[in-house]
C-alpha cells in the first residue's frame, strides 16, 4: 500500500500529501509486510490462475497469503476469486 500511496500522489502531481498519506496510513497498521522475489513469483501464479485480478491486487494478495493475513478493505472484487481471502467493503 505504501507504492500505492507513491503511485496515485505522483500521478495526481499531489506530492504534498505523500508524507501525510503516508504518515495516515503508517499511524493505523501494525506491521508493513516487504515484497520479495518469493511475493512476486506467488503473484505470478495469482494472476494466471485467476482472470480478474490485476497485478497490483496480486501482489497484495500474495502479500497476504504469505503473512496469513484473511481479510482486506478493498473496493477491487478481483478479491473475490481468491480462496481464504475475505474482502470487507467499508463505505
Amino acid at each position: 500500500m505504501l507504492q500505492e500511496i507513491l503511485h496515485r500522489y505522483v500521478g495526481l502531481n499531489r506530492r504534498d500529501a505523500i508524507q501525510p498519506a503516508l504518515d495516515a496510513l503508517l499511524d493505523v497498521v501494525d506491521d508493513v509486510f516487504p515484497i520479495d522475489r518469493s511475493i512476486v513469483e506467488r503473484a505470478k501464479a495469482l494472476v494466471l490462475a485467476y482472470g480478474a485480478l490485476s497485478a497490483r491486487d496480486a501482489i497484495h494478495a500474495a502479500s497476504m497469503q504469505a503473512h496469513a493475513v484473511k481479510r482486506i478493505m478493498s473496493f477491487d472484487a478481483g478479491y473475490d476469486a481468491i480462496p481464504g481471502i475475505s474482502r470487507i467493503i467499508s463505505l
